[in-house]
């Protein structure tokens, strides 16, 4: 459900309902929330999460069928040009949405021989131009400082997937603005509102707060303001059941807002669909969401995302070195279809030739304007 407000002659998007915020709230008790690994819910099990997303094709179309009838299946990679690496699951903060199922109680992190691995790959292969560090939260892994230095000494671009109050949560974090400075690192980081409360709902109290004054560490060193070269991105994802907003038109409010009120200026936003995994899956079964969420997925199915797709031009390594086509097929354990599964093994032209593996989630990446970790595809 949207609620849009009238304001100087056109409409403004709010970006959640108290309603939808409410009912996951009544799903899942924030004050207790803990990963499902750690609750040992059933859904913690990649299987099981499998079993019911494949399930459903008895209700809706098979995705590899969808892709067939176009002729674009089996899927076939571009260029490998952006290495997506996890380096932990290990994160400050227990989101209600979140695809990786990470948390405080998380321990899995990645070590310096697979960073090693993850850099002989990286130097090996000429078409990698960016790395692409996530998790979890990255920047707790104790090796990111290392890592993040050694990647740049290989001259490729490098992003950071912050939840920005890691920045301000420990001392031993707040040198991180400057490291990104040194090595000119893109922040693309997740602020699901422009507001305390719809932002507090989702991601857990205190963290707008601590969002904004993360922001305003970045802006005071160049961070989201012209000509600096330091780019900062904003990450919006719907915590109810539907698919995203225009991203161009809510990315002209969150700019409007945040310096209205805040005095924070950003790059991009970047808007990305909400994946049936993980959290996100548990809210909607729980809510009695789940099959409504696919079918909007389904009937919004969109032919021209498919050549944007992220799966096309990423590899996906997991904080154990495991190789995946996409961050999302990494969590439901679906390894890329060669016969290298470890980053040690990494070869560029036996990857380029590869069928990318595809399940009934994609329906998510493919659905209205499309989604990626870069944001809308259409």
């Amino acid at each position: 459900m949207f609620i849009f407000f009238i304001m100087r002659g056109r409409l403004r998007f709010v970006c959640n309902t108290a309603i939808l915020f409410n009912s996951l709230a009544t799903v899942l008790n924030t004050a207790t929330m803990k990963s499902l690994k750690a609750r040992k819910h059933e859904l913690s099990s990649a299987g099981h999460q499998l079993e019911i997303l494949d399930n459903n094709g008895t209700t809706f179309p098979n995705f590899a069928d969808k892709l067939n009838s176009l002729g674009s299946f089996p899927l076939k990679p571009q260029s490998i040009e952006i290495l997506q690496i996890n380096l932990g699951k290990m994160c400050n903060q227990v989101c209600e949405h979140c695809h990786v199922d990470a948390g405080p109680d998380r321990k899995e992190i990645m070590t310096r021989e697979t960073m090693h691995d993850c850099l002989a790959a990286i130097r090996n292969c000429n078409t990698i131009h960016t790395v692409d560090l996530t998790g979890g939260a990255p920047e707790m892994n104790p090796l990111f400082t290392w890592f993040a230095n050694e990647i740049s000494k290989l001259g490729k671009k490098i992003i950071v997937r912050s939840n920005l109050t890691i920045l301000v949560s420990n001392k031993k974090y707040s040198l991180l603005p400057e490291l990104f400075k040194e090595h000119k690192i893109t922040v693309t980081a997740s602020l699901p509102c422009y507001t305390a409360d719809n932002t507090d709902k989702q991601r857990g109290k205190g963290v707008f707060q601590d969002s904004i004054k993360a922001l305003k560490i970045l802006n005071e060193i160049g961070y989201g303001q012209p000509e600096t070269g330091l780019e900062l991105n904003l990450v919006y994802n719907p915590i109810g059941a539907h698919l995203p907003p225009s991203q161009e038109k809510l990315q002209t409010d969150y700019k409007k807002i945040l310096l209205q009120n805040y005095g924070v200026v950003f790059n991009n936003l970047y808007t990305i669909t909400n994946i049936p995994i993980s959290r996100y899956l548990e809210f909607l079964l729980a809510s009695g969401k789940y099959e409504s969420y696919m079918q909007t997925l389904v009937d919004s199915f969109n032919p021209a995302a498919i050549n944007g797709l992220m799966c096309k031009n990423t590899v996906s390594v997991s904080w154990n070195g495991k190789l995946y086509d996409c961050d999302f097929n990494q969590m439901l354990e679906l390894p890329v279809n060669t016969g290298i599964s470890h980053i040690k093994n990494f070869n560029n032209e036996v990857f380029k030739q590869r069928d990318i593996v595809v399940k009934q989630h994609c329906f998510a990446c493919t659905a209205g304007a499309g989604s990626s970790c870069q944001g809308a595809l259409v």
